[in-house]
């Protein structure tokens, strides 16, 4: 599929870069952030020998719906509202918690991903999970509410550091005195990598981003860096390397690699041409746009190509005065006349 080509969304709108870049960060962290990072350790904990009673008054006084069963730190069951309403209609408030409790018990680990809490909610259907340690100890509860807290945190402390990073990027060409300052990314870039493709691409996008780039400029870079990023994994044969120069007044951005090269360059410019293998066209590359849509955002594209001799492409994107980075060269020191 071609980068330009739009997404749609579940309600069917287009979805924006600031759209993917939220959904695939939540969806990021619900594997990295862990079940011991946004449980709840202060659990509420009943024996399996007491009453039924004593389940009501901590319900009650603690506002909640269900509590676990524990002999010692050993998690046996739980019992929930439910329990509690069956044991009020039948008249046995009084009966041992043992005698309604649910003793397969659905847990889990407190090293889990938060993303199996989340299939375990879904699957079993239940309001919380009793969070237990490799040896079946109880450590905390964990509800799909704690989650979306947890998540929150993560997001906001995402946040505060993304604006850190920011600053300080957006500061690194005024604070730099100098008659040409330039800041040079390189990537090493793997063919056949359809895994890992577009990284490169999205660390350049966000590098420009953080350094203060409009949106839109740093849209365009990053469109044309994937085009020739993915033509790197599916053309070439050793991989190659991406080269980014970042000016106060220009962008420039280069590949290199010593693949197969191509036959006829200017055959390769022409829209819905290509040699894409058939492993790629079945993943939805190698549509023939890449070098179209590589021409449509950037000011100066050049092709130094041959058959077998590997290619190396040149991109260059003019700055206008208001996308410019922050960098006046030094002036020029009066003449003192001596």
């Amino acid at each position: 599929m071609s980068s330009l080509q739009e997404l749609q969304g579940r309600k069917g709108r287009p979805i924006t870069d600031q759209d993917a870049r939220e959904i695939s960060r939540v969806e990021e962290l619900s594997y990295d952030l862990k079940i011991y990072e946004t449980m709840t350790r202060e659990v509420k904990t009943v024996q399996p020998n007491s009453t039924m009673q004593n389940v009501l008054e901590i319900l009650r006084t603690g506002r909640i719906s269900g509590a676990p069963v524990t002999e010692g730190t050993r998690l046996v069951g739980i019992v929930s509202i439910e329990d509690l309403v069956r044991a009020l209609e039948q008249n046995n408030v009084n009966a041992p918690i043992s005698d309604y409790m649910s003793r397969n018990v659905v847990s889990i680990a407190e090293y889990e991903p938060v993303v199996r809490a989340i299939e375990t909610f879904s699957k079993y259907r239940v309001g919380r999970l009793p969070v237990v340690d490799e040896n079946g100890s109880l450590t905390g509860i964990i509800t799909k509410g704690d989650i979306t807290r947890g998540i929150l945190t993560a997001l906001q402390k995402d946040y505060k550091e993304e604006e850190l990073r920011r600053y300080r990027a957006s500061h690194l060409f005024e604070d730099i005195t100098s008659e040409r300052t330039s800041l040079i990314l390189r990537y090493t870039i793997r063919a056949g990598d359809y895994a890992t493709g577009g990284q490169a691409s999205s660390h350049i996008k966000r590098a420009l981003l953080r350094l203060g780039a409009p949106p839109q400029l740093a849209r365009q870079c990053g469109i044309a860096i994937y085009e020739a990023e993915m033509n790197l994994v599916i053309h070439t044969t050793h991989g190659g390397v991406i080269r980014v120069q970042i000016e106060p007044h220009r962008i420039l951005m280069q590949t290199t690699d010593d693949g197969p090269g191509i036959a006829n360059v200017q055959l390769a410019q022409q829209a819905g041409w290509s040699t894409a293998p058939q492993e790629a066209r079945d993943m939805g590359f190698g549509a023939g746009m890449g070098l179209v849509n590589m021409r449509h955002c950037v000011d100066k594209l050049e092709i130094e190509s041959a058959a077998g001799k590997g290619t190396k492409l040149l991109m260059e994107i003019l700055l206008r005065p208001e996308e410019q980075f922050k960098n006046d060269p030094p002036k020029p020191e009066p003449n003192s006349g001596g």
